[in-house]
């Protein structure tokens, strides 16, 4: 019997990727048994983006659908650099990538990749899930997006696709601040207000300020994907969730933390620890 297995953030953590790999081998008795699914961030800070993005796409491809990976910030980072429509950061490790000679076919593989996956009652995101959207609802929009960057137009969207407005979901949202919205509600999100509006300057956390109203965007009350389990990455600050309804798996793995995998199936949880790569500032 098949089992599904979730990864957190690799960040370019090659060998500690490697290593759980092996981990999942062992569990699921044959990588052949293993449905394997990252949540996104497959490089960038760490030591090894351009072997991490090989192998990844390698496994992928070679899986009949069993291995994938969802976009991440960082993932889109990446194309809006190779695209010349982003300057890259001091902080980035992505250079290997863009200089690779197979740089077009890992930079195609990577725009289409998807933004969000439902398996088995469970809805994957790189970030998280705005109140508002039910799961299918989630899909649907995620949907939206993966056309654009699947398209010929892909440059132009990332291009317009930085900024931190609309900060709140609007059915009636239409053009880039659509695409925006969801984009960063899926890539980027971690606190909210109780109405719904994203915060996006609260970064070094697991909470918003004492005092104030922000709350993790699975707290907000009346959140519509309840219903379902929610797994998600990109908050180091906040480590590994592991709630009835909930599955957190960036446990900073870059920053000195583990890299964490989770069999869907019954909770397993398997993890590598990690070297401190890169000193943690909270901008992640």
């Amino acid at each position: 019997m098949m089992k599904t297995y979730v990864i957190g953030d690799l960040q370019g953590c090659a060998h500690e990727a490697a290593l759980l790999l092996e981990r999942i081998a062992a569990d699921a008795h044959t990588m052949e048994e293993a449905r394997i699914l990252f949540v996104g961030d497959l490089i960038n800070r760490g030591p090894e983006s351009l072997t991490a993005l090989r192998r990844m796409k390698a496994l992928s491809e070679a899986s009949q659908g069993r291995v994938e990976a969802l976009l991440g910030n960082h993932d889109l980072h990446l194309l809006a650099v190779a695209a010349g429509v982003q300057k890259a950061s001091r902080s980035d490790t992505l250079d290997e990538i863009l200089a690779a000679p197979d740089r077009d076919e890992l930079i195609a593989w990577l725009r289409r990749r998807p933004l969000a996956m439902f398996v088995d009652a469970h809805l994957l995101v790189h970030a998280g899930v705005p109140p508002q959207w039910s799961a299918e609802q989630t899909m649907a929009l995620a949907a939206e997006v993966e056309t654009v960057l699947r398209g010929d137009g892909w440059a132009d969207f990332l291009a317009q696709m930085y900024g931190n407005e609309p900060d709140r979901w609007d059915d009636a949202l239409t053009g880039v601040a659509r695409l925006r919205c969801i984009v960063n509600a899926l890539t980027r999100m971690r606190l909210c207000w109780p109405d719904g509006r994203m915060d996006f300057l609260h970064k070094e956390s697991d909470k918003g300020p004492e005092g104030s109203d922000l709350l993790p965007w699975f707290d907000v009350p009346g959140r519509r994907t309840a219903d379902v389990t929610v797994v998600f990455g990109h908050w180091s600050a906040l480590g590994l969730v592991l709630r009835p309804n909930l599955v957190g798996l960036d446990s900073g793995c870059v920053w000195g933390g583990k890299l964490t995998a989770v069999c869907l199936d019954d909770r397993t949880l398997l993890q590598v620890d990690c070297p401190e790569y890169r000193e943690h500032s909270g901008k992640k």
